[in-house]
C-alpha cells in the first residue's frame, strides 16, 4: 500500500473558540491522501460557520444531536472510507505538515501507527509532554500499565477498529484502543510526535468516574489481580507527577 488513505475525523460540539486551529493543521498536511471528517452535535455558536469557510478540505461534515462524544466518533467510523482512521478533535492539532508522511514513512502497510503528544493550554502554547510516555513496542498488554500512548496519538487501520463501546462515558477509548491492539498484527512505533493535545478532555473533567470506568476495563482485559497489583505503581506516579507539575 504505497499511499494510503487516512480518515481524520474531529468530534466537535460548540468548539468555534478552539477548532480553527484543527481544521488549519489539517490544512497543513504535505501529505495528500486525506479525508477529513467533522461530526458535530449540533453546535449552537460559530462551530458549523468555520466549517463552511473551510469546505475545500473537509470531504464530509454532519450536524445533529447526538447520545455523546463517543456516539459521535462511531458516526465518524461509519462515514470513514480511509484505510485508517485517526480522531484529531477540537483543539487538538497534528503536529507539523510533514507528520503524516512521516509516519507513513516509518513503516509500511503496519496496523497501528502510534507517537507521543504534546500538551497545549487553552491558547494553543505548549506545555509539556503527556505524562505517560510511548513504550518502544506497544501490545495490548501494555495498557496494563495505564494509557501509554494517547488517543490522539494513535493511528489505526480501519479494519482493525470496533465501534466505541457506549456503557462507557468517559473512558471509551481506552477501551478501543487495546481492542485494535488485540486485531493488531504489525505495531509501528513512529518515533516521532504525532500530536498537539488540548489539555483538559473529558475524562479529565470527570476524573473519578474516568478512573472508576478505566479500572472496569482493565479489569474486563486483564483480570482483577493483574489490575490491582499495577495500580500500585500508577497510583504512585500520578501522585507524583502532580504534585510536581501541577498537571496529570
Amino acid at each position: 500500500m504505497s499511499c494510503p488513505r487516512l480518515s481524520v475525523i474531529t468530534i466537535t460540539y460548540n468548539a468555534a473558540a478552539t477548532l480553527e486551529r484543527t481544521i488549519e493543521s489539517i490544512e497543513r498536511q504535505t501529505y495528500q491522501n486525506i479525508e477529513y471528517i467533522i461530526v458535530d452535535g449540533a453546535s449552537t455558536d460559530a462551530t458549523m460557520q468555520i466549517v463552511a469557510r473551510h469546505s475545500q478540505i473537509v470531504a464530509k461534515a454532519v450536524s445533529e444531536p447526538d447520545n455523546g462524544l463517543y456516539d459521535a466518533m462511531n458516526k465518524g467510523l461509519d462515514l470513514a472510507t480511509g484505510d485508517y482512521v485517526w480522531f484529531v478533535n477540537a483543539g487538538d492539532e497534528i503536529y507539523k505538515p510533514e507528520t503524516v508522511a512521516e509516519m507513513f514513512a516509518a513503516a509500511a502497510d503496519a496496523d497501528i501507527y502510534y507517537g507521543n503528544t504534546v500538551m497545549t493550554d487553552m491558547d494553543g502554547h505548549e506545555i509539556g509532554d503527556r505524562r505517560l510516555k510511548p513504550p518502544e513496542r506497544l501490545t495490548w498488554k501494555s495498557f496494563r500499565n495505564g494509557m501509554l500512548v494517547s488517543h490522539q496519538s494513535f493511528v489505526a487501520r480501519k479494519a482493525v477498529c470496533s465501534h466505541y463501546d457506549l456503557k462507557y462515558r468517559f473512558s471509551a477509548d481506552f477501551d478501543w484502543c487495546i481492542n485494535a491492539l488485540k486485531r493488531s498484527q504489525s505495531v509501528c512505533n513512529t518515533h516521532l510526535t504525532l500530536s498537539r493535545f488540548l489539555d483538559g478532555g473529558i475524562t479529565k473533567h470527570h476524573i473519578a468516574a474516568g478512573l472508576k470506568e478505566r479500572f472496569g476495563i482493565m479489569r474486563k482485559h486483564y483480570g482483577l489481580f493483574t489490575t490491582i497489583l499495577r495500580h500500585i505503581p500508577i497510583g504512585i506516579k500520578f501522585f507524583w507527577f502532580w504534585a510536581t507539575r501541577g498537571r496529570f
